[in-house]
């Protein structure tokens, strides 16, 4: 969750979440800047660098060998309030058989601020995210994993472009309706910490963060047929007096939402975890990230 939560409420995961601890990754090509144009493979680097996209600097990393261009591309794609650091060291994971790369969305780590005084909305960083992979990807299939709110945006974004998107893998993501649910899970007489979370998640949700981001509810749309592994915490709100088990119920209904992005969804829980299933269980999250790539090369 953003750091707008007080102390007491800082493990729950309710939207996004607190800063993590990741892996710093080979910088080999550290403070490149690259330019506005076309790749029809993806731009081939290795560590960070800076892309100039639609007006704006944008931070990503990227790992692991360019292949061919039937590769697929892994793009990694961190919660609310985090940079792209957090999901490094799942990231020379997936870099050691794939390509893999990450980027900061506007207003987190080290790329540029959204626009003064705007919002953003799915369409905003949608747009981002189309020409972050032209830059990256060029024509090769992708797989999106998000965790958090980096896997709703995946999730909103992946129906809009199949011809791309070919596989998509969501870690613990912002569920589909959370404004709706949080209103109907916790009451607005709630007091302490239950008072906290439903109040910080509302805000957050209004565009109250870092990224200036809406995060609207709304239905969720078919993918097709594409591969969606979809993984869940196992135990997250445990501490929260009263309500932990109404939030329980609420994360995993919503969770369950998310199946309709695809015939090919499935929906696992993953054992030993919370909110950071990447890096309590890396394990599980490598495994469903190699399976949505493994599927997406055949595919193409």
């Amino acid at each position: 969750m953003f750091r707008t939560l007080a102390k007491a409420t800082a493990a729950i995961a309710v939207v996004c979440t607190v800063a993590g601890a990741g892996l710093a990754l080979d910088e080999e090509h550290a403070g490149a800047t690259t330019g506005n144009g076309p790749a029809s493979r993806g731009a081939a680097f290795t560590g960070t660098a800076k892309l100039r996209v639609d007006g704006h600097t944008v931070n990503v990393s990227c790992s692991g060998r360019t292949g061919d261009a039937d590769e697929p591309l892994v793009l990694l794609m961190a919660g609310g309030g985090e940079g792209l650091g957090n999901m490094a060291a799942l990231q020379k994971q997936v870099g050691r058989t794939h390509r893999a790369c990450s980027y900061d969305r506007l207003g987190e780590g080290a790329s540029d601020q959204p626009a003064p005084g705007a919002l953003q909305t799915m369409d905003d960083t949608g747009r981002l995210l189309t020409q972050v992979l032209d830059r990256l990807a060029g024509d090769r299939p992708v797989v999106l994993a998000g965790h958090s709110l980096g896997g709703y945006i995946a999730a909103r974004y992946t129906p809009h472009h199949t011809d791309r998107v070919k596989g998509l893998v969501l870690l613990d993501a912002t569920i589909p309706h959370l404004t709706r649910d949080m209103n109907r899970t916790v009451p607005a007489d709630a007091t302490g910490v239950p008072a906290q979370i439903r109040e910080g998640a509302l805000a957050v949700n209004e565009g109250q963060n870092p990224e200036r981001f809406v995060i609207a509810d709304g239905p969720v749309l078919s993918a097709g047929r594409i591969p969606v592994e979809i993984l869940r915490h196992e135990s997250q709100y445990a501490e929260v007096p009263q309500y932990g088990p109404a939030l329980e119920r609420m994360w995993a209904r919503g969770q369950r939402e998310w199946l309709g992005l695809s015939r090919n969804a499935h929906l696992t829980t993953a054992p030993g975890t919370g909110h950071y299933i990447h890096t309590d269980r890396p394990d599980l999250a490598l495994e469903a990230i190699t399976k949505a790539a493994d599927h997406a090369r055949n595919d193409h």
